[in-house]
């Protein structure tokens, strides 16, 4: 059992982890792993720190830079240097802080540049942000660091189909089992197992020489006949400005994954100003975020107008539009495409975000008028999207999480 002053001692450790600055401000002076946590930690949120990993640019009380003054800080623009720090931060800190902390590394301090180095990539912790900030680079990546960029988006990509691919097909594929169901199927189409419960109130018991008990099937329960192998279509129409990046990494993975399901017939639109289809490269998502730009403006009437183009199937059809609705296209027009689509059948979802990044920021007057056309946008996690899918390829009502 520790003791009162044990007690004390590690609260103040703690704090002084958490303020920073002089260590004669909290009377608590670092040794050891914490002295070299703190100046992980000095670098990047306090500037360039001096003795305990105090009196550095933006001292005083917390991590962050003080207002109003010009950010300095402790990793300088030394590759190498840089690096170093990315190895301590992940001998430090969990991996999940780890992420934090080289997206803040990025932000505050302009480190995207250095990104560019092969080194670099090598050092890094790869996460659906750091894929984001790769796709912004975009062609400023030379040849040299392409092959280290695709290797760090391709071992996200691998982490989020482990986490999302099983449960996609699970919930999906039992939604397109049940939304192709029919009641006149033929001998071959019968599921045995879903007409025999539909009939056990028709058991007859044994009787006689029938030494067994019989279920008459007076319903037969089936499939739709092999020709009609592709029962929905699915529409992914993704904003690929900067603030969606995220949201674009888990739409690829997701437009893959269901790509695979040869039920489906789906197809991936990513959208600017300009409209393109990358359909074709869903076989490998890595090639999907390596064809998108993010950034630029946003014209979601002119990308609806592509997907309700390409619909053949109305009543068949479910089309995603992930975006913030942050809208510099026609307003009236992008309406008016929904409700159209909406008043052909097809089933109509808008995301605000795809990602689990919380409450996204989006055009409120935008998601109020999808709204009141019966088509509620929702930020939505990656867990919640197969129940999302599986509820509209059913045409059932959506589980819109509480805002």
């Amino acid at each position: 059992m520790s003791t009162p002053t044990a007690a004390a001692d590690e609260r103040l450790r703690r704090w002084r982890l958490v303020l920073g600055g002089d260590p004669d401000g909290t009377g608590c002076r670092l040794s050891g792993r914490d002295l070299a946590m703190d100046r992980a930690l000095s670098a990047l949120y306090r500037g360039a720190g001096s003795g305990q990993g105090g009196g550095g640019a933006g001292g005083g009380v917390g991590r962050a830079p003080d207002r109003g003054r010009p950010r300095s800080a402790g990793l300088g623009g030394s590759a190498p240097e840089v690096a170093r720090w990315l190895g301590d931060i992940r001998e430090y800190f969990p991996t999940r802080v780890v992420q934090v902390m080289q997206q803040d590394a990025i932000d505050r301090l302009g480190l995207a540049q250095l990104l560019l180095e092969p080194e670099m990539l090598e050092a890094v912790e790869p996460d659906v942000h750091l894929v984001g900030t790769l796709l912004s680079l975009g062609r400023a990546l030379p040849e040299t660091t392409r092959e280290s960029a695709r290797a760090v988006v391709r071992t996200v990509v691998a982490q989020l189909e482990r986490r999302i691919a099983t449960r996609t097909r699970s919930l999906v594929g039992g939604a397109l089992d049940r939304s192709a169901r029919v009641n006149r199927p033929r001998h071959r189409d019968i599921d045995w197992n879903r007409t025999i419960r539909a009939n056990l109130g028709n058991y007859l018991e044994p009787q006689g020489d029938r030494l067994h008990g019989t279920v008459v099937p007076e319903r037969l329960v089936g499939y739709a006949r092999a020709a009609n192998s592709v029962k929905k279509e699915v529409i992914l129409c993704i904003d690929q400005s900067g603030s969606m990046a995220a949201s674009v990494v888990h739409s690829a993975v997701f437009g893959a994954v269901l790509a695979s399901m040869p039920s489906l017939r789906t197809r991936l639109v990513v959208f600017d100003t300009a409209v393109v289809d990358l359909t074709e490269q869903l076989a490998d998502p890595v090639d999907v975020l390596f064809g998108v730009q993010l950034g630029g403006g946003t014209d979601i009437n002119r990308a609806l107008g592509y997907c309700q183009s390409r619909i053949t199937r109305p009543a068949d059809t479910v089309v995603v539009l992930i975006s913030d609705l942050y809208e510099g296209g026609i307003r009236d027009g992008m309406l008016k495409r929904v409700a159209a689509m909406k008043a052909a059948g097809v089933q109509f979802i808008a995301l605000l975000a795809l990602s689990d990044e919380g409450a996204p920021a989006y055009d409120r007057s935008h998601a109020a008028a999808l709204a009141a056309l019966g088509a509620p946008a929702f930020a939505c996690t990656p867990d919640l999207f197969p129940e999302i899918m599986a509820a509209a390829i059913q045409k059932q009502p959506l589980p819109v999480p509480e805002a």
